[in-house]
């Protein structure tokens, strides 16, 4: 007979029983090896990100299987707050989303409702056929897909920012990841994200999100700004990125290998 399948922990009840900021990284390459090498890490959370990276349906579903053998906690980042989107990596046994560019409380509403089956919200029936169910192996799954499930909801614009406090009330945000990379784009301080002000606006939303109840994270490859950040009271943060690590590592190795080129030779 087949195998009854238990839900991983969603990453809000990993955050919920932590005892500490929880430090997680970026999975940006879009492969499977990169993914399983970082899930193996002992970070205690890794971000696949489809936003700004060569990912798609079948490269995700990939690395989350990669990932589901080590004790680490996935999450994907979708490129948009699409109710379709949502249903697909849903479908696919993403359990932790972070929706990108939600800038108010009814955006908010709307991906909550995408992550729930009627009445409570929009997300189309296809359990069946779906690894989110292990097709049909989870038992009840319909009736505990809502607990099955966490959602992350990204601040980075002014308008969010402004909004933060209604965006935290909504029921079903369980957490909010503020980005200081757009926030400071938004802002008109293009790639200064410790900017005065970007770093003010990244506080209000962590003191904000104390007040509210619930965790806010934080992007911070600076390990200053992470600290800094943990301090003010994140309670996860996102300190490096695959492909940024294999960048710099490549660099630092020619850099100690291969000798500069000299003004003449540069010269001719």
């Amino acid at each position: 007979m087949p195998f009854h399948v238990t839900p991983d922990a969603t990453f809000a009840q990993v955050l919920a029983a932590a005892d500490r900021p929880l430090i997680g990284m970026w999975v940006c390459s879009g492969s499977s090896v990169a993914a399983e090498i970082c899930a193996g890490s002992g970070l205690d959370w890794v971000l696949v990100d489809v936003e700004h990276s060569p990912n798609g349906l079948e490269s995700v579903l990939s690395q989350l299987q990669v990932i589901g053998a080590y004790p680490v906690t996935a999450m994907v980042r979708l490129p948009v707050n699409d109710t379709v989107l949502i249903k697909q990596y849903l479908d696919l046994g993403a359990q932790n989303l972070l929706l990108p560019m939600v800038n108010s409380a009814q955006e908010a509403q709307e991906a909550v409702a995408a992550t729930r089956y009627p009445p409570e919200g929009v997300r189309g029936v296809g359990a069946a056929l779906a690894r989110a169910s292990r097709w049909n192996r989870i038992p009840d799954y319909l009736a505990q897909a809502a607990a099955t499930i966490s959602v992350t909801v990204q601040i980075e614009s002014t308008t969010a920012v402004e909004a933060v406090e209604d965006i935290l009330a909504v029921d079903g945000v369980d957490a909010i990841f503020v980005g200081p990379s757009d926030l400071a784009a938004s802002m008109g301080v293009l790639g200064q994200q410790e900017h005065p002000e970007v770093v003010a606006a990244v506080e209000r939303c962590l003191a904000a999100a104390a007040t509210a109840g619930k965790p806010a994270g934080v992007n911070a490859f600076n390990p200053g700004m992470a600290r800094r950040y943990m301090a003010a009271g994140a309670a996860f943060v996102l300190v490096g990125a695959d492909v940024a690590l294999l960048a710099r590592s490549s660099e630092a190795l020619a850099a100690e290998f291969i000798a500069a080129p000299s003004k003449e030779s540069r010269l001719g």
